[in-house]
């Protein structure tokens, strides 16, 4: 069984940056999808970016130019960069690797 524990998440204000991160048991390489997903209650999680093994990135067109995910097989850690937060982008945070799934990382943006 893989685990994957999620970090980053947390209080900020409109506008600023923040990083989650996402740390695997096993070596990242050995996954060719890899993605974060989010959800609100009341609503469907959904996609957020996804990388796959060409490392080729795909996003939301509502995170399009603002998020980015990269990987560090270094660290077996997949990461979502988000610039630009605006309150919409509230939402519990899940990294998907494969056919495993985070426990989530809360973020909000709020002032």
């Amino acid at each position: 069984q893989v685990q994957l524990v999620e970090s980053g998440g947390g209080l900020v204000e409109p506008g600023w940056s923040r990083r989650l991160a996402c740390k695997t048991s096993e070596s990242i390489w050995k996954f060719n999808t890899m993605g974060w997903y989010r959800q609100v209650p009341g609503k469907e999680r959904e996609f957020v970016a996804s990388l796959d093994g060409s490392d080729t990135a795909n996003y939301s067109d509502s995170v399009k130019s603002r998020f980015t995910i990269f990987k560090d097989t270094r660290k077996n850690t997949l990461y979502l960069h988000m610039n630009l937060l605006e309150p919409e982008d509230t939402a519990v945070y899940f990294c998907n690797v494969g056919v495993y799934w985070g426990q989530g990382t809360q973020l909000t943006v709020s002032s």
